[in-house]
């Protein structure tokens, strides 16, 4: 794996602490980190609620990126609470595509082997739509 993806991923492995907050709310099982454009690293957790009021770690990253005024997305890592990699959900990929008219070119790492991938090629119909 690339020493960049690395670095992210240690990012996201370091925030990962899943505890119960309540009887309705349970968080960190699944981490995020974010590479900026400007080269900086963004990292959130996912909350889980019962309703639909929770948050994917991705959006959350997304939100303290957006929160210090950066919108440009180079690199994305998501991992499990055991350390494997994931990649983002639907609501999440739709999300980063609203990022700007570069956002396609987001890369996420899909694999522990370094395997990645363009957010554009997860959901190739998405410009047809815009």
């Amino acid at each position: 794996m690339e020493q960049i993806w690395e670095k992210l991923y240690n990012e996201a492995m370091r925030v990962i602490n899943p505890h119960e907050v309540s009887n309705a709310m349970w968080v960190g099982s699944v981490a995020s980190a974010i590479l900026t454009k400007k080269g900086n690293i963004y990292t959130g957790i996912c909350i889980d609620t019962n309703g639909s009021l929770g948050m994917c770690a991705e959006r959350n990253a997304l939100s303290t990126m957006l929160t210090h005024g950066e919108s440009e997305v180079d690199k994305v890592v998501s991992v499990y609470k055991d350390g494997k990699v994931i990649p983002s959900c639907g609501a999440c990929r739709e999300f980063m595509m609203h990022l700007g008219k570069e956002a396609g070119n987001i890369e996420m790492l899909l694999d522990n082997e370094g395997k990645s991938i363009k957010l554009i090629e997860l959901l190739p119909e998405y410009p047809r739509y815009k």
